[in-house]
């Protein structure tokens, strides 16, 4: 058999097994081994396995990722999120579907500190379900708002795909965060637009709370102060240039736990669970990045990505078209794979033809991150909704699955709004490098 040929069945396995339920990073990590060893030969695939895991166990540019896990986990066990939605329902609460609006707020200020679809999908649900049922809103926008909003946890700086993304690529991680801010921002104006064009149209679907005074807003900005430092320090210094990545992950762990224990809403055990999932967090990206890199070393063998890079080259298509149908295939992918692991899979493959083509590496990846958000709103793997249906278990999961798509038709209105105008993601990265 070919190179090519051993390449494309190891592909097609994977995508079969996947649904094995079998770990992605064991999958990847086995198909890619077993794949390179037809090609070169078995004794040099055991090698490859064993310096593939140990280089990325022992990677420095790696210990960032459970730093911001972190800063992420304590940040959700000391409640920080409900001071955050206090403060956003106080100032737009009583507009048409202002509980909504403030919980994409609340959501947007919660993924500063988070990083994690998960936790912020998960803290947001726990905090602001329960005064959106008091308040009469329908459950398909209550639940689809938060879904949504959890989403944004991958795109607003510090993200730990964009780190990911960063460390494969050879890109600047500095770079990558500052390019999700201003379309995390588009993001978070484009599905406040959504709810008040929906709750417009149905008045019932989100009536308006109590209007609070200016006093009560006022007092209200002291829960969200010590957040608003805490990410101008670690970002800022991080986009300056006064700390590596590293730093201000180490940075920013350190304050949140600092401004957790100050203000006494930390408890021991709730340390204790941050740590814990910190070190589960961290070690499934690690499995997963160390199967992808042995599975990326597989891909080189069989010349697959250098292959599609010439197909390209060869087929008379403008590059937009070209990057419509990535676009696509990752929009196709997330509907069955894991964000993380499909930029694992996909990025050695694609990022050639990225290159190829012209497109800025930044750019796209910044791209990728928005179509991975639509991915964790989609069935059958809308990781997003069915953290939300965990903690609304009285909403069937076909009505928060109903409630996301006026959301995705936003994240896809955001998408190619970044596509038609690249300057979206690249003022800020230019501006200051």
């Amino acid at each position: 058999m070919t190179p090519t040929l051993v390449g494309i069945i190891g592909i097609a396995a994977l995508f079969v097994l996947i649904f094995s339920r079998m770990p992605i990073g064991f999958l990847i990590a086995i198909i890619g081994a077993a794949g390179f060893g037809v090609i070169v030969t078995g004794d040099a695939a055991l090698n490859l396995l064993a310096k593939d895991f140990f280089s990325v166990f022992a990677s420095h540019d790696l210990t960032v990722i459970p730093l911001f896990v972190l800063m992420g986990q304590v940040a959700f066990h000391a409640g920080i999120s409900s001071r955050l939605f206090d403060t956003a329902y106080r100032f737009i609460g009583h507009l048409p579907g202002g509980l909504a609006m403030a919980t994409v707020g609340a959501c947007a200020a919660f993924s500063a500190v988070c990083g994690s679809t998960n936790a912020t999908a998960a803290t947001m649900a726990a905090a602001t379900l329960p005064e959106m049922k008091r308040y009469n809103y329908k459950p398909g926008l209550a639940t689809g708002v938060v879904a949504a909003g959890g989403s944004l946890g991958i795109l607003i700086p510090p993200s730990v795909i964009f780190i990911v993304y960063g460390i494969l690529t050879e890109q600047s991680i500095g770079k990558l965060f500052m390019a999700g801010v201003i379309p995390g921002l588009l993001l978070v104006f484009l599905f406040v637009i959504t709810i008040l064009i929906w709750a417009t149209i149905d008045p019932e679907l989100g009536p308006a709370g109590p209007k609070a005074t200016w006093k009560e807003r006022f007092k209200s900005l002291q829960g969200v102060f010590e957040t608003l430092l805490i990410f101008i320090v670690v970002l800022g210094g991080l986009f300056l240039g006064f700390f590596t990545p590293t730093e201000a992950g180490a940075i920013g762990a350190f304050s949140t736990i600092l401004m957790a224990v100050v203000r006494g809403t930390l408890t021991w055990d709730g340390f204790i669970s941050s740590l814990f999932e910190t070190t589960r967090t961290t070690c499934m990206i690690m499995i997963i990045v160390a199967g992808a890199t042995v599975f990326g070393h597989f891909l080189a063998v069989s010349r697959i990505p250098y292959d599609i890079a010439s197909w390209i080259s060869a087929i008379n298509l403008p590059a937009t078209a070209i990057i419509c149908i990535i676009i696509l295939i990752y929009m196709l992918g997330g509907c069955f794979i894991d964000s993380l692991a499909l930029i694992m899979l996909t990025v050695p493959i694609f990022y050639p033809v990225i290159l190829h083509l012209g497109f800025d590496p930044i750019w796209f990846g910044v791209i990728i991150v928005m179509v991975s958000q639509i991915g964790v709103l989609t069935p059958p793997v809308g990781v997003s909704v069915y953290v939300v249906s965990g903690v609304a278990r009285n909403v069937p999961l076909q009505v928060i699955f109903k409630g996301v798509i006026p959301f995705i038709i936003a994240l896809v209105v955001g998408m190619l709004l970044v596509i038609a105008f690249p300057q979206i993601v690249l003022f800020l990265p230019n501006l200051i490098h």
